[in-house]
């Protein structure tokens, strides 16, 4: 219901909405050697813990805001409450490692009806005061950021006190909270158009092209490239992304508009997530298992390793609005890119090492942050500001699925490259890792200048 004054619980219940979303990306890391201890599971299957719900989240995410659009916001949001609910049950209770994975799948499913469908909700309780839609926007906002920050100290809190299983009933209070709270509040979430197609063959493909891409790069360090399994799944991914670009070409209602590429502003932002993405998540699910497992630490302490994360997400956050209303979008995406570039290379060089002192993490684990924040609230500016404004929520959905690919591919390669029963490997891999983070926010960090700036460099450098 559009009023002057919208219920403060409206808001309330999409905020629990991202809060449950985003903290379920991060939380699970710090259990990861747990769960593998008592459902017995290897380095992949720990990968797929983290990249089932990734990749639910991704391939659905643009197909979520057609559901919503056909059947009506408040119904997909409910929807998503009840089956992340659902979900977060089946996590807890799961006997198995596949179990685990099939239910933090359907958690992705769920993530993505409640992302597009609560931002449509505010859309129809605020959108009437645009600055009260901004301020909306930004709390919302804020409240994941905090829980993506947050999420490795508190599984660690419930790690301790009550068992890896209870990082997933936590989940079902709070979508019990959110469930109610938009019964309770939301009577209205826009306009539904039941006439909206659904890309049905552009969904498939997406799913079977991503998830045997992902599945790929997770099993060729166990069984070899040259395994059966392994190269098909490549071919399949490759067969199925090759058919998603001529599907999508052809059809009248694409889940993904390839027209949105021909703007380059808008590929180069969609690949700086990508990039920011691959290389925090999978940062963060290597540097889990390194504390733990190599430097044997306890969960908690392990947690409280990655609390300079949270404070700094918050303040350079922040600060970002401020620089961009002064700067434009480009200069912070160039300079939050080269600082988290700084911290991943601190961390790969003076962190990463067996008797490396918890101090000598600290500088990498608030730059990698400090850059993220600053970098990534432009990007999404620059994103809206390079198409139509009827193509913005497309817009959005793209980069949104974009980012969650890449942290899924994160979490599959850098796995691989830290997966070692030898310990001496093993850290090898993880400080390989990260400075390849270190080199990816690097070249984003170009990107982010664009081919003009590259080529007055260029021209400069050949002047000297």
């Amino acid at each position: 219901m559009k009023t002057a004054h919208p219920s403060p619980l409206i808001l309330l219940a999409c905020s629990f909405a991202f809060v449950i979303v985003q903290l379920d990306v991060t939380i699970v890391n710090v259990a990861l050697p747990r769960i593998a201890a008592e459902l017995h599971a290897h380095v992949a299957q720990l990968q797929w813990v983290v990249d089932a719900y990734t990749l639910g989240f991704a391939v659905f995410l643009l197909s979520a805001g057609v559901l919503g659009d056909k059947s009506g916001s408040r119904r997909a949001f409910l929807a998503g409450f009840a089956l992340f609910t659902a979900a977060s049950v089946a996590c807890a209770l799961a006997p198995t490692a596949m179990g685990l994975n099939l239910a933090r799948a359907i958690q992705g499913v769920g993530a993505a009806l409640l992302v597009p469908s609560s931002l449509a909700i505010l859309n129809a309780a605020y959108g009437h005061d645009k600055p009260l839609l901004a301020k909306a926007v930004g709390w919302w906002t804020a409240a994941g950021g905090v829980s993506i920050a947050a999420g490795p100290v508190l599984g660690a809190a419930l790690l301790e006190w009550m068992g890896w299983r209870s990082i997933f009933w936590v989940n079902v209070p709070l979508c019990l909270a959110g469930f109610w709270l938009t019964v309770r509040s939301v009577k209205d979430g826009g306009r539904r158009d039941p006439q909206r197609a659904f890309d049905w063959p552009g969904q498939i493909l997406a799913v079977l092209g991503l998830t045997a891409f992902v599945g790929a790069v997770i099993e060729v360090h166990a069984l070899g490239l040259q395994h059966p399994l392994v190269w098909g799944a490549f071919v399949l991914a490759g067969a199925a992304c090759a058919l998603f670009v001529v599907v999508e070409s052809r059809s009248a209602a694409p889940m993904l508009p390839l027209s949105l590429f021909a703007s380059g502003a808008f590929s180069r932002a969609v690949m700086f997530g990508v990039l920011v993405n691959f290389a925090y998540y999978g940062v963060v699910f290597i540097f889990s298992l390194y504390l733990q497992q190599l430097r044997g630490m306890g969960a908690m302490q392990a947690g409280f390793v990655f609390l300079p994360l949270t404070g700094t997400f918050i303040l350079s956050n922040l600060a970002s609005g401020k620089v961009v209303a002064r700067h434009g979008t480009r200069l912070p995406m160039m300079l939050g890119a080269l600082i988290a570039a700084t911290g991943y290379g601190w961390l790969a060089l003076a962190g990463i090492a067996a008797d490396a002192p918890v101090a000598a993490m600290v500088p990498g684990l608030v730059l990698i942050p400090a850059g993220m924040g600053l970098a990534v609230p432009p990007m999404t500016t620059s994103i809206l500001s390079a198409v139509e404004p009827r193509l913005a929520g497309t817009a959005s959905a793209v980069l949104n699925a974009a980012r969650q690919v890449g942290g899924a591919l994160g979490v599959a390669v850098y796995g691989a490259l830290a997966a070692s029963p030898v310990a001496a490997e093993a850290l090898a891999g993880t400080r390989h890792a990260v400075l390849v983070s270190c080199v990816l926010l690097l070249a984003a960090g170009a990107m982010a200048a664009g081919p003009a700036a590259l080529s007055a460099a260029t021209r400069a450098l050949r002047q000297q």
